[in-house]
């Protein structure tokens, strides 16, 4: 919950939206919506995501995951912290990263049979999970990201030297998963497993997004 409102208040101060101008566009009152942002009340899931959605973050989506209170039988425990609000992005092809992250939110149809991860990451930008092919980015030593883990990917975020991103050069069907490096005055993107070559990065190729955090599943 405190992470819905925190993402709701930044982004209606990015826009400039009061209060009132939020419950017109959701259809409830502005006292309705500065309960919910006070936490005087707890909204449900679909409300929260009429918020987001009202707000311009359709690529973003509340869910619920349920866990056990570790509490004695007598106590309660805050609804808060039984039900932790996360988010969930689409898994995404590596031939087209880009037209799965500007699709339509899942939540507009029940139909949606796309693939979607969860994480407690608040993305900038519309992100999107790609799994990790081939050992290019598998290191003997040091940071390793193997085959067949997740990636989440945000496009929003500058693509700095040191960073992990996905990139795309236009003669190329597929992206690509490097660490982009800056030497001599010149960036190159290059892999983790060091039997890949590194390859310089020139003003034709696309930095697709950042790479902001990978997990694996047991």
């Amino acid at each position: 919950m405190d992470k819905w409102i925190e993402l709701v208040k930044a982004k209606m101060s990015e826009l400039n939206v009061t209060q009132v101008e939020l419950g017109e566009r959701v259809g409830m009152s502005q006292g309705g919506i500065g309960h919910w942002l006070n936490k005087r009340r707890e909204p449900g899931i679909t409300q929260m995501n009429r918020v987001l959605k009202a707000l311009g973050m359709e690529y973003l989506e509340v869910a619920v995951v349920i866990r056990e209170p570790q509490v004695d039988k007598d106590d309660e425990m805050p609804l808060a912290q039984k039900y932790n609000p996360y988010f969930r992005y689409p898994v995404s092809d590596w031939k087209a990263p880009i037209e799965a992250r500007e699709a339509q939110p899942a939540y507009s149809s029940g139909k949606d049979k796309r693939r979607f991860e969860l994480t407690d990451y608040h993305a900038r930008g519309p992100a999107f999970w790609l799994t990790v092919v081939g050992n290019s980015m598998t290191a003997p030593t040091g940071q390793s990201i193997g085959e067949g883990m997740m990636i989440l990917v945000d496009p929003a975020l500058e693509a700095e030297p040191g960073k992990l991103v996905i990139a795309q050069w236009p003669d190329s069907d597929e992206a690509i998963f490097r660490k982009l490096i800056e030497e001599g005055g010149q960036r190159y993107l290059v892999p983790l497993n060091p039997t890949w070559p590194k390859a310089l990065f020139t003003d034709e190729c696309r930095i697709i997004g950042v790479v902001v955090q990978a997990s694996a599943k047991y």
